[in-house]
């Protein structure tokens, strides 16, 4: 009897782009490389059998002491399907970027934009990444694990975000 479950139909309609899977109580999750990511996460997207038209979540897991450093994860799921999917990106703290998919996933904006803010990852290709949780002027990411917390910040003076917004960079 063939494997039914959303992660043997993804493994097959993506031959060699899936680096790892793994099934842990009913969620399932594969491992992707950054270079693949736009192939994949338009797979997911467009394929009628997949039809992930949700990005439930962007977050992002620190490695601290580990190369890969950052795992990147993604949270889909398919609101016709009534199935789900968890999506990781391993990379490096050097080089700490990863496409965009805010072009497939309009949510992604502002999802990408947090984990930015708060771990420095970048997302090349994105329309619009800046701070969205912290100010422009704090220095580093807070969920980093080596932040210092005790650093001191920059003070900036209470702004009015409407009337009058913050300098673009």
């Amino acid at each position: 009897m063939a494997d039914t479950t959303v992660l043997a139909k993804v493994e097959a309609a993506l031959p060699g782009k899936i680096l790892e899977s793994s099934t842990l109580h009913g969620d399932e999750t594969i491992v992707i490389s950054r270079d693949d990511a736009p192939l994949v996460f338009r797979t997911l997207y467009d394929a009628p059998e997949f039809a992930f038209n949700l990005l439930v979540d962007v977050t992002a897991v620190d490695f601290f002491g580990k190369e890969p450093r950052f795992e990147v994860v993604y949270h889909l799921k398919s609101i016709a399907l009534s199935h789900r999917l968890r999506v990781k990106i391993r990379v490096s703290e050097d080089d700490p970027v990863v496409p965009t998919v805010s072009s497939i996933w309009k949510g992604g904006n502002w999802l990408e934009r947090e984990v930015w803010d708060m771990y420095g990852i970048r997302f090349s290709h994105h329309p619009d990444l800046r701070r969205i949780l912290m100010y422009e002027e704090f220095r580093g990411y807070p969920l980093r694990k080596d932040y210092p917390v005790d650093r001191r910040q920059v003070l900036v003076e209470e702004r009015d975000p409407v009337n009058d917004p913050w300098p673009r960079r």
